[in-house]
């Protein structure tokens, strides 16, 4: 079973993710800002993060560029899930390094597939 990071600083938007990965068996832990995720990830290593563009402390732009200059998680792959949905945020979440985009709202399936298809190429 692969476990996810999903990071949100919405609670309702984090536990609403979280729960509809679970269902999809997935082992699921979260966080909520990025500073809290960069602790996590270390300590647990987790199989892939979803990750929220707009939070407080670190925005996910700047979590996954830690990342991805990180010799220990630079293959971690990452899902941004942003409610920033213009094609320059989506160019530069990809830019940053993330394996792929999803705007919110989306629908369950379509995140569901997108982390399956991540995960596969894993």
């Amino acid at each position: 079973m692969s476990t996810l990071l999903v990071v949100d600083d919405s609670p309702t938007q984090r536990r609403m993710i979280a729960d509809l990965l679970r269902a999809n068996a997935f082992e699921i832990m979260t966080a909520k800002d990025g500073l809290e995720a960069l602790e996590l990830i270390q300590e647990t290593q987790p199989d892939l993060v979803v990750l929220d563009i707009v939070m407080p402390r670190l925005n996910g732009y700047e979590v996954c560029r830690r990342l991805k200059a990180n010799l220990t998680t630079r293959q971690l792959p990452i899902i941004f899930c942003s409610s920033n949905s213009t094609e320059v945020n989506r160019y530069w979440g990809l830019k940053q390094g993330a394996a792929a985009y999803v705007s919110k709202p989306f629908r369950p399936e379509e995140l569901v597939e997108t982390v399956k298809q991540v995960l596969s190429k894993r």
